[in-house]
């Protein structure tokens, strides 16, 4: 399918073909009719992709102050690689289309096969032939409603909500300031509510169009008559409301809606205008009320809401996203909003550079709604899989179904650099793929799991999707007799760990999880040095994780499992590895805490018991500061205390002296090297699957035991 697509390190745009997006329970699968580009919007989102990298970081300093914050916790070589897979990205454009559904997996079945609809949301309802789109972000189009008109639904919801905020009632004095496409939209709502609209802006073509469409007045910003023509409009007393829809890095709008409000007026804010707030004269001493207009309405950046499909409740959210977006489109249907004036331009979607050329000025001509339209003539609208590169195929042939931040990071290079050949990668959105396999070097492009399952050349296969589907990938691969490695955890559920072992069993191929730690050299320094011990030793470990929002999909039960299955893992496996014994006996207890914020499980002592005696120390907790280093690891016996300090150094403490042990990774190459290297000699995997399955169980006995209050054995 075709798209429109930005290199945000170069900051290209161009349309390429990518394959179509996959879903997922509470998606649905949409083609597009035509799509919005939200001029203002998009302006801003393709200037920052074409900005230096200087230039990038002055107008993202909040993203520049995470990657001071990271060089602190992992190193300067390891935030510098993060960076770069973050800069070389594709970067899909466009939140607002409408079109027809052609699948639907929503939960509540609304919508079917056929229906027309408007979508809504960035990196969702995007500039592309085919979108998947999260149930709540999704309205049905009335059947007197064109297609045009109702891929301007996002922005008449950000419109509506304005509204909204400002509380009009019947005959209010309302000014628009800013009259762009946002701005004329809410000036016909105002209309729509029986409000006298005045309107303001710097451009002299958008003080006409808003005079001849639906202002009772508008006037330049410049015109020296405008606060005398305010006074008249107004009666003197000023606006009872003031909505400022401008885009502007000036503190101009800000000032002139506080100087034109009535006492005890108010100011909503839905553009992106500089907020220095001066107190004096009007501020105070009209006591005036300002108001955030938060873009679509309730429900904008709920990931319950608007990824996991959660609506609130209609009695007592009466306006969410979805609501406003029907509402809308209903203002449409029955002539309160005419929205055939403000489209100015309709390009086809291959012509798509020529519209952008126009929003970043390169063109001069007037422009205000530009549409994008799309055809059924295409026929590589429906592909899942592209060819991207013809490498020759070598002994381990990989396929990647999943790849994110982590896997971009720590895996694919790795992989890479091990020498294997990498035939097919594969995510839900197929701009994503497309990327990967560009950056990387893949075969193959693909958005369909079954293209890395059903393909015979692939021996390999590499798991990095959401805690959620591992075990189901997992079982896949090896029912297709193909080598596996999950990025952890192997299984969320006793069930699926019981399904996984059955496969695994009957497979006869390698399987492996990735414990990295391990792995890292200063673990294996330290596992040396105790290597010929006979009796017990005890492992401590404190890891300073870090808060976590509930929201975050890693602490979503249906989806990342929480940090008890998803993180500490790691460290179940850890002790499993320095005892060098089977864990037999687990103990946990948290806090308890009244605070909403927090999960009281996040912070949790465990205790371990093993077979040979020795004796594990988990605590881990996400209500520690920063500056603290992550993660410190001990391990006493025999005399002796190894020392690991965050993975970046370690110590040896035996016969009265101290040994220092440089630590280069934390054991992601290691980790790759040593997978792969199994299944080329064809030797065991470099962690066994009984170790793994043990350490995935007491996961689950860790939560047993926070249930029930009392120490769980682990068969």
């Amino acid at each position: 399918m075709k798209q429109v697509i930005q290199n945000f390190k170069s900051g290209e745009l161009y349309v390429d073909d990518v394959p179509l997006p996959s879903i997922s329970e509470g998606m649905v699968l949409v083609e597009n009719k035509f799509s919005l580009i939200s001029a203002g919007t998009e302006r801003g989102t393709v200037k920052v992709g074409k900005a230096s990298l200087l230039g990038k970081a002055k107008q993202r300093p909040d993203l520049v102050a995470q990657v001071i914050q990271n060089i602190k916790k992992e190193g300067l070589k390891a935030t510098l690689d993060k960076v770069k897979t973050k800069l070389d990205s594709l970067k899909a454009l466009g939140y607002s289309t409408s079109g027809v559904v052609s699948a639907s997996m929503d939960t509540n079945n609304m919508f079917q096969v056929g229906d027309r609809v408007a979508c809504a949301g960035q990196d969702y309802a995007s500039h592309s032939e085919i979108v998947a789109i999260p149930q709540n972000l999704i309205a049905k189009i009335p059947d007197n409603v064109s297609f045009e008109d109702a891929s301007y639904t996002t922005l008449g919801a950000i419109a509506l909500q304005g509204v909204r905020q400002s509380e009009p009632t019947l005959g209010d004095n309302v000014c628009v300031i800013g009259l762009g496409l946002l701005g004329q939209i809410t000036c016909q709502l105002l209309k729509a509510n029986g409000c006298n609209v005045f309107g303001i802006d710097l451009s002299s073509r958008l003080v006409a169009l808003a005079n001849e469409t639906v202002a009772d007045n508008a006037m330049l910003r410049s015109d020296s008559n405008l606060l005398a023509t305010i006074d008249d409009f107004t009666n003197g007393h000023g606006f009872d409301s003031v909505i400022i829809t401008a885009a502007t890095p000036s503190n101009d709008p800000i000032e002139l809606s506080a100087e034109i409000a009535r006492k005890k007026g108010k100011i909503v804010v839905v553009g992106a205008v500089k907020m220095d707030i001066p107190r004096d004269p009007h501020f105070f001493r009209k006591e005036l009320d300002l108001r955030m207009s938060c873009s679509y309405g309730p429900g904008r950046y709920d990931v319950n809401y608007e990824e996991n499909g959660q609506d609130y409740p209609y009695a007592y959210v009466r306006w969410t996203e979805q609501r406003n977006m029907e509402a809308f489109l209903k203002l449409i249907s029955n002539g309160s909003v005419n929205l055939k004036p403000l489209t100015t331009h309709v390009f086809d979607i291959v012509e798509a550079e020529k519209a952008y050329d126009i929003v970043l000025g390169k063109v001069e001509e007037f422009s205000l709604g530009i549409l994008l339209k799309y055809d059924d003539s295409n026929s590589l609208k429906n592909v899942s899989k592209f060819k991207v590169n013809t490498n020759a195929v070598k002994n381990i042939n990989i396929g990647f179904i999943g790849a994110g931040s982590f896997a971009q990071s720590y895996l694919i290079p790795n992989v890479k650099a091990a020498g294997a050949s990498l035939d097919t990668v594969v995510t839900t959105k197929g701009i994503t793929s497309k990327n990967v396999a560009e950056k990387f070097g893949f075969n193959h492009t693909s958005s369909n799991a079954d293209d890395v399952m059903e393909n015979p050349q692939i021996n390999t296969v590499f798991i990095a999707t959401p805690h959620n589907s591992h075990a189901q990938y997992a079982i896949g691969a090896l029912k297709a007799n193909k080598h596996v490695f999950i990025e952890k955890p192997l299984a969320m559920t006793p069930e699926e760990l019981k399904d996984v072992e059955e496969d695994y069993k009957e497979a006869g191929v390698t399987l492996m999880v990735g414990f990295n730690r391990r792995f890292a050299d200063v673990s294996k320094a330290i596992k040396k040095a105790f290597e010929n011990l006979t009796e017990p030793v005890f492992v401590n470990i404190r890891v300073n994780a870090g808060f976590i929002p509930k929201e975050h999909w890693t602490q979503n039960p249906e989806i990342g499992g929480g940090r008890i299955i998803g993180e500490m893992c790691h460290f179940i496996d850890l002790m499993q590895y320095f005892t060098d014994s089977e864990p037999i006996k687990v103990y946990a207890d948290c806090i308890n805490t009244t605070n909403e914020k927090l999960k009281a499980d996040d912070n949790i002592s465990i205790i371990v018991k093993f077979k040979n005696g020795s004796v594990g120390s988990l605590n881990y907790l996400a209500n520690g500061d920063k500056s603290l280093p992550k993660e410190m690891i001990e391990v006493f016996g025999g005399g002796k205390t190894g020392r690991i300090h965050d993975f970046r150094s370690g110590e040896l403490h035996e016969g009265n002296k101290i040994t220092k042990i440089k630590s280069i990774s934390k054991g992601h190459k290691q980790e790759v090297e040593a997978f792969l290297t199994s299944i080329k000699e064809g030797t065991v995997s470099p962690i066994s699957f009984e170790s793994i399955r043990l350490t995935t169980e007491t996961t689950f006995k860790i939560i047993d035991s926070l249930n029930i209050g009392l120490p769980q054995t682990i068969s």
